[in-house]
């Protein structure tokens, strides 16, 4: 059964083929969403194995994070860039599910992310949920969990204020708008437990450091940080 499975999806590929999102060239074998070739160059941060990496110092005597990391690293007018515009706005949930799936077999890499007891996307408010109908970030915590096998808790941190986009806001004025936006439905879940918290970009940082607040009310909580790029 399995063998007439593969043979019809290798049918169905070559009437209707799958394209790289980055090169556009076709997709082989088992192949998903990006190319072996585009996958491999992908501009890594590395910061996994590096304590003290500059993602961390951004949350330095602003939240209590234990390490933090990024995937990769993108600029304006990069392919790569791309990645992230059809996660988040082009309905492309399949993306952050792939990235976040091999971003987890080098994050086995570092043991301080092996120890992690939650993967906790970082929420959305339920007026952008409904809007968009997905949460990115969920997307990418699925990918992780296939290659982790660590719990996806997405329905304790939450939104509880809709503030505006951060698009074209300063550092202060991502903070402010931010500040005191998330909280906690049941602290217990999270006593003496290690989280990592899961989002698309990071920034500035003021999100996680949002999350943060929240979460660091909590007994004995520990908190780790994981974006699939970083500016």
């Amino acid at each position: 059964m399995k063998f007439f499975t593969h043979i019809a999806q290798h049918l169905l590929n070559l009437v209707f083929p799958k394209n790289c999102c980055i090169c556009s060239e076709n997709l082989v074998g088992e192949e998903e969403e990006i190319c072996t070739s585009c996958l491999y160059r992908i501009p890594r941060t590395n910061f996994h194995l590096e304590k003290g990496n500059v993602i961390e110092k951004r949350f330095w005597g602003k939240a209590n994070i234990e390490r933090a990391t990024a995937f990769f690293f993108f600029q304006k007018g990069s392919n790569y860039r791309e990645l992230l515009h059809l996660l988040k706005y082009k309905g492309e949930q399949q993306i952050g599910v792939v990235l976040g799936r091999f971003a987890a077999t080098e994050l086995l890499q570092s043991p301080d992310f092996s120890e992690i007891d939650f993967l906790v996307p970082v929420p959305l408010h339920q007026n952008k949920l409904k809007q968009r109908g997905y949460n990115q970030s969920e997307c990418i915590a699925k990918g992780l969990n296939q290659i982790l096998n660590v719990p996806i808790v997405s329905n304790n941190l939450f939104r509880a204020i809709e503030n505006p986009t951060q698009t074209k806001k300063s550092v202060y004025e991502r903070w402010e708008n931010t500040n005191g936006i998330f909280d906690i439905h049941d602290s217990s879940q999270f006593e003496g437990k290690h989280i990592l918290l899961i989002d698309d970009v990071l920034t500035t940082g003021s999100t996680i450091i949002a999350c943060a607040q929240a979460l660091q009310k909590i007994k004995n909580i520990k908190i780790s940080v994981f974006t699939l790029a970083t500016a």
